[in-house]
């Protein structure tokens, strides 16, 4: 098998980019994949080098070859200047927030943020003296008269966690960009397979990789790609002086579940587009939240800046009592009652999140549940759901 150079990898297409990128047989004795390196102690072979510190590798906290490998085939995906990769999702969503900002500094965060961002925002940022202000998801372009002269960073995630408001992230870019802002994004929703989001103005690109990186449920990762150089440089900096090393055999694993990624996201994709529109047509459902539905509030941006849709959206029930949606969602066989999403299985999650959102109402109608489409047949997650539906009907 003949290497290719990073730049080589380039002339490929995507899922070619996504099998190649970050192994080199030739570099692990023959084997397809990158082995496992388990490590803290790098040893030198004399004074000299190790006062240069000369070698590859200078102590397991500063990486090794599994995460190497795992950073090249993330920055090929991203197309930034660099990645770093982080012990969780949430990790990934609170470093580049300490890596960018200082006390006294300002803060822009939407108001459909992921909630334990919202709860690091409201405590270690706050005690740090940094001030945060939220916004409207909607708000595009109107996000200007909300800066201030000492707004250093806005945080973003379209959709918006639970509730999917879509947000125009180039408009807001480009206001941030024109105050000397940095533009941060979770942008797990879509990966970079489905957004490119440096293109589209962010700065710092955050994975929560647990989720389609990974693809299994059975690993915590989280990665952060710098769009300038300059900016992975302060970025790794922080990531280093913080110690947040990946256990080797995560980074392994999230490496293997990228391989696959194309294929997962597209085949999820496609049936939690027949699972919403089914839901559309079912007389107990008041409301579907996807983004990729054309009659969606904010279908406009997502055809304009995304090239896919993942399989989680939320669903808003016709008003029932606490009972009957217990009925609906407790003896599901295929979907799992779970706080994640992303991995091969289907998932259910009841929701409100009223009690925290300060900007704008969140006044729903109805219960909300937030849904996964794993990679069941279609047909038995709708069966399983018409019977949950069914049991609700009866406990009305």
């Amino acid at each position: 098998m003949k290497k290719v150079s990073l730049e080589g990898l380039q002339r490929f297409r995507e899922r070619t980019r996504v099998v190649m990128a970050g192994r080199d047989p030739e570099d692990s004795y023959g084997f397809v994949n990158p082995p496992i390196v388990r490590g803290s102690t790098v040893v030198y072979q004399s004074l000299d080098e190790f006062m240069a510190r000369k070698a590859r590798y200078m102590y397991g906290t500063l990486g090794n070859p599994t995460l190497d490998a795992l950073e090249t085939a993330l920055n090929v995906m991203e197309g930034g200047a660099g990645v770093v990769v982080c012990p969780s999702g949430l990790l990934a969503c609170t470093l580049p927030l300490l890596a960018a900002l200082s006390a006294g500094d300002h803060l822009l965060v939407t108001d459909s943020v992921y909630r334990p961002t919202r709860n690091f925002c409201a405590t270690v940022l706050g005690r740090m003296g940094v001030e945060v202000t939220y916004f409207d998801p909607l708000i595009g372009d109107g996000i200007e008269a909300l800066f201030k002269p000492n707004t250093k960073a806005v945080f973003t995630e379209a959709p918006g966690s639970q509730s999917f408001e879509m947000q125009d992230i180039p408009a807001i870019a480009r206001v941030a960009h024109a105050r000397g802002a940095l533009v941060l994004m979770d942008n797990t929703w879509a990966t970079p397979l489905f957004f490119d989001s440096h293109k589209a103005g962010v700065d710092l690109s955050i994975q929560a990789g647990t989720k389609y990186y990974a693809g299994h449920s059975d690993v915590l990762v989280g990665t952060v790609s710098a769009r300038t150089p300059e900016l992975y440089k302060l970025l790794r900096s922080t990531w280093e002086t913080l110690g947040v090393i990946v256990a080797p055999e995560d980074a392994f694993l999230t490496l293997r579940g990228i391989r696959t990624m194309p294929l997962r996201l597209k085949e999820q994709e496609q049936a939690g587009l027949e699972m919403a529109r089914w839901l559309q047509g079912r007389d107990e459902v008041l409301k579907v939240l996807h983004p990729a539905l054309p009659d969606d509030p904010g279908h406009a941006l997502w055809k304009r800046d995304f090239t896919g849709a993942s399989s989680l959206f939320s669903i808003i029930l016709k008003p029932a009592p606490h009972a009957a949606v217990a009925a609906l969602v407790n003896d599901l066989a295929l979907f799992g009652m779970g706080a994640s999403w992303g991995g091969y299985e289907s998932l259910v999650l009841p929701f409100d999140c009223s009690a925290y959102r300060t900007v704008t109402e969140w006044k729903p109608g109805g219960p909300c549940i937030r849904i996964h489409i794993g990679l069941e047949d279609v047909e038995d997650l709708k069966e399983d759901l018409d019977a949950g539906f069914r049991r609700m009907k009866a406990a009305m």
